[in-house]
Parts: C-alpha cells; sequence; structure tokens
C-alpha cells in the first residue's frame, strides 16, 4: 500500500473513533422514521408468530416492541419501515425460505 493511501486510510479509521466516540459529528445522517409495530402487524393481518416469522424475530422481542418496552433498532428499524412501506416486497423475499403468506393488495 502506498504511503498516501495508508495515511488516508488511517486517518478515515481516527475519524470515525472520534464520531463514535460523540467527539466529532459525522458529515451525513440519516434517521428511519418510527413504525407501529402492531399496526403495522394487524394491517397485515398476521399474528405475532407469523409476523415475528415473517422479519426473523423471537415472538417476545415482538412482543416487547408492541408494548413499548423496548424499541426496533439498526436493521430491524429498516426492515419494518419497508414492510410498512412496501409489505408486499418483504413478503415476496422471504418467500423462498418457505413462509407462506398472502401479500396485501
Amino acid at each position: 500500500m502506498k504511503d498516501e493511501a495508508f495515511q488516508e486510510l488511517l486517518d478515515s479509521v481516527r475519524e470515525g473513533g472520534a464520531i463514535l466516540r460523540g467527539e466529532k459529528k459525522s458529515a451525513r445522517e440519516f434517521e428511519v422514521p418510527e413504525v407501529e409495530v402492531a399496526q403495522l402487524r394487524e394491517r397485515l393481518a398476521l399474528s405475532q408468530q407469523k409476523f415475528a416469522t415473517l422479519i426473523g424475530i423471537s415472538v417476545r422481542t415482538l412482543q416487547e416492541w408492541e408494548q413499548g418496552r423496548r424499541r426496533p433498532r439498526g436493521p430491524a428499524k429498516v426492515l419494518l419501515h419497508v414492510a410498512n412501506s412496501n409489505p408486499k416486497a418483504v413478503i415476496e423475499a422471504v418467500h423462498p425460505f418457505g413462509i407462506r403468506m398472502t401479500p396485501p393488495s
């Protein structure tokens, strides 16, 4: 690796560390809107078991979200946003894994 490229990489890693420690603001931030999980599940007419299977979580985690004791974060939050915006895409994406559901119209 050339010295210039190595220095650029090292600077980038240091900047990332400073952002994680809260010493510096990131250049870009993305905010994914919250989704009312229970309302989404009911709109899709799925039981807790089927909905949990659909998005790959335990029923217990789903119950925690629905009762407000925990909140979805990271990839789960994004997946819920996608499911809320385009449930058919999520259902079709997991269909090959054996989850049989009829996409809402």
